[in-house]
């Protein structure tokens, strides 16, 4: 046998392959040589999901951030050329007091994009948080007059108490988050078509004088959280329950922490953004309906912030760019008397989003091993291959002793 067969390039503990058929299973399972290995979760269960890139064959490496970068440089044009627009339509729009109401508008639609966000990369996307906001006006609408502490902390309370029971719900039953958060959603919708005619704001809260300092927290906390997951023990932590090989697969322990964190977090979100866009107008009443509107800008915003529906995958800045883009355009389209629907901007949101998904997952993998990084024994494609360090074999001469009745045997 030559030096340069497969079974000398193996690794020790392999079992040689006897005939064809075991060659080619050999070779069909060298991709579970590069997968990282087996965890075991606190019940004991062995998992076997390349848990680091989500692709097969998984190797260990870093998410490309050039393609979120290159994204977000196009963002940022997108949203200087909306701001030279409305300049030109108005330039009242971008001073004081109406820059105010784009402030607030703008932490109100970047809570829930964060929202959005924070529950894409985790992997469970909250779909109430539309309905979450609404119920979140609504009630800060007839309690307003309590003050903003009274009204708004049993509706906090009671949004996190809702996150935390979806989050069991999906760890223990291990069933899709879409599922279960839609399921919640259809309640909130009950709690607010429970009301038969618009809710005058009783509230008298005004958040025009802190608009700067709402905009600002919410830029400072989503460019904060984009950087955070940069990091990589961070963003796989995060990422777990991203879907790799079968969906019904549990992804362990570890999984539980981001899945809970994700959706009392977004909940707490959209009660806050809920509070903003009720306060933002107190003499427009607040209209009961699905609030599912609010759910398709939020994601759509973070979709086309670089956020991967699959999960995990992130930037930097494009949620302040994307959400900052989006008010600006909604203000510039109000202006112009463009009476558009927000479930259209939503839809088309989401179909930029949906194509921003694809670019981030084509070119934000891990490159792939190259030279001396591949594996030193796969088998040769073509020829006969040997090892510069080693001698060439001797040619092979058939003998006839040894054979399996050969006394070479």
């Amino acid at each position: 046998m030559a030096y340069d067969e497969t079974a000398y390039r193996r690794n020790t503990d392999d079992e040689v392959p006897s005939g064809p058929a075991a060659y080619r299973a050999g070779v069909a399972s060298a991709e579970h040589r590069h997968r990282r290995p087996d965890l075991t979760d606190t019940g004991g269960t062995r998992i076997t999901e390349p848990f680091d890139t989500g692709r097969l064959p998984a190797w260990d490496g870093r998410d490309r951030l050039g393609v979120h970068i290159g994204w977000e440089i196009v963002l940022l044009l997108a949203v200087a050329a909306i701001a030279f627009l409305l300049y030109n339509q108005d330039s009242a729009a971008l001073r004081r007091p109406d820059l105010d109401g784009l402030l607030i508008m703008g932490a109100a639609v970047g809570l829930l994009a964060m929202g959005a966000g924070l529950s894409l990369r985790a992997g469970v996307p909250n779909l109430a948080l539309g309905p979450i906001a609404l119920a979140a006006s609504l009630h800060y609408a007839e309690n307003g007059d309590q003050g903003l502490v009274t009204s708004a902390v049993p509706a906090l309370g009671i949004a996190a108490g809702g996150g935390l029971v979806v989050a069991l719900l999906i760890l223990m039953l291990h069933i899709p988050a879409w599922a279960a958060s839609l399921g919640a959603a259809c309640g909130v919708i009950v709690y607010d078509q429970l009301r038969t005619a618009p809710v005058a704001v009783q509230g008298t809260y005004d958040p025009s004088a802190h608009a700067f300092w709402l905009f600002g927290g919410f830029a400072l906390l989503a460019v904060f959280a984009g950087a955070l997951g940069t990091i990589t023990p961070v963003r796989r932590l995060v990422g777990r329950m991203r879907p790799v090989s079968d969906p019904a697969d549990r992804r362990g322990g570890l999984a539980a922490l981001p899945i809970v964190a994700a959706l009392v977090v977004s909940s707490v979100f959209a009660v806050g953004a809920g509070v903003l866009l009720a306060a933002r107008t107190p003499d427009v009443p607040v209209v009961p309906g699905t609030g599912l509107e609010w759910t398709g800008l939020a994601f759509g915003a973070a979709l086309l912030a670089g956020t991967s529906a699959y999960g995990r995958r992130g930037g930097i800045f494009g949620t302040l760019l994307a959400v900052t883009g989006v008010v600006l355009f909604l203000d510039y389209a109000d202006r112009r008397n463009f009476d558009i629907a927000l479930f259209a901007v939503a839809g088309v949101l989401i179909g930029i989003g949906l194509l921003a998904t694809r670019l981030v997952e084509t070119y934000g993998q891990p490159l792939r091993p190259t030279g001396a990084e591949q594996d030193w024994n796969a088998a040769p494609t073509s020829g006969v291959a040997w090892s510069p360090e080693m001698p060439a074999p001797a040619p092979q001469q058939e003998r006839w002793d040894l054979g399996p009745w050969g006394n070479g045997r």
